[in-house]
C-alpha cells in the first residue's frame, strides 16, 4: 500500500489507471490548487457485510423492534417498551427545561 497525491486534473485524465491502483490498495489523496479535497481508497465494509447489515434491519422493521425515520433522515430507533404516564412526561420536560 502506499500514499499518492494527484491533482484533480490529472485524476481526470488518468482516472481509470488510478482507479487500479486504489483497488490494489493504494490511497490516493485529491488536490486542488495544492490543498487537499478528496481521498481514494477501497471501502472498508465490503458488499457482504453490507448486506447483512440490511438484511438485519428489514427484519427487524418487519417484527416491528425497529422503526426507522423519513428516508432523507438516516435516524432509526428500537421500541423499548416502556409506557409512561403524560403527566409523568410532562413533569420530566418541565423538569429538564427548567420550569419547575
Amino acid at each position: 500500500m502506499s500514499l499518492k497525491t494527484v491533482n484533480i486534473r490529472a485524476l481526470k485524465d488518468k482516472l481509470s489507471a488510478y482507479l487500479r491502483d486504489v483497488q490494489h490498495g493504494d490511497v490516493l489523496l485529491v488536490t486542488d490548487r495544492g490543498r487537499v479535497i478528496a481521498e481514494l481508497r477501497q471501502p472498508t465494509l465490503n458488499q457482504h457485510a453490507l448486506d447483512a447489515v440490511q438484511d438485519r434491519e428489514q427484519r427487524m422493521m418487519e417484527r416491528g423492534d425497529l422503526r426507522t425515520g423519513l428516508p432523507n433522515s438516516p435516524h432509526a430507533y428500537r421500541k423499548t417498551g416502556v409506557r409512561l404516564a403524560e403527566a409523568d412526561i410532562d413533569a420530566a420536560l418541565a423538569w429538564t427545561r427548567g420550569d419547575r
